[in-house]
């Protein structure tokens, strides 16, 4: 597929069937975002990949708001940030995910972030525990690590509407 192609393709999907993603792919789709670029070659982003039903809907409590469609994922994706690497982890990690979706796209699949890092698991308690806490307590995140976002990967089971026209343009400043 050719690269604008699959910048043209790429769509938050929040729905999935039931199809698991073949090992080959999953592995593909790793090797293309651990080859994303990184602050002086830091290397500091890490991927936990989860594939079992249970832990994947156990993901999506992580926010009581925009995570809850992790459930009907069949795989998931946290992708971390060793912060004893670098002060820019979260560039790095953001960077990885970026391409990780992008790769999906050439693969076929779709995908949706979660976003992770600063986020309350419970919206009317901004000061509550943190979406970063309550993965936490139930995944093994390496130490020294924190997590950016989830992505959510599969087939979709969803056509979404066309993009709504934008003057995508007018947010383009050229000096000369």
């Amino acid at each position: 597929m050719e690269f604008k192609e699959v910048l043209a393709r790429r769509r938050s999907i929040r729905k999935y069937d039931d199809r698991p993603v073949p090992a080959d792919v999953v592995e593909r789709l790793l090797d293309a975002a651990l080859a994303a670029p990184s602050s002086r070659n830091s290397r500091s982003t890490r991927l936990l990949l989860v594939d079992d039903p249970a832990l994947v809907a156990r993901m999506a409590g992580m926010r009581d708001y925009g995570a809850g469609f992790l459930a009907g994922a069949p795989l998931a994706v946290a992708v971390l940030g060793d912060t004893t690497k670098t002060d820019l982890w979260e560039v790095n990690a953001a960077i990885a995910a970026t391409v990780l979706q992008l790769a999906a796209v050439d693969e076929g699949l779709a995908s949706c972030w979660v976003h992770v890092a600063g986020r309350p698991r419970c919206k009317a308690e901004p000061d509550g525990e943190s979406a970063a806490d309550y993965l936490r307590s139930f995944l093994p995140l390496p130490e020294g690590c924190e997590p950016l976002c989830v992505i959510a990967l599969g087939y979709s089971d969803f056509r979404p509407a066309p993009l709504p026209e934008s003057d995508d343009r007018a947010r383009i400043v050229r000096l000369r």
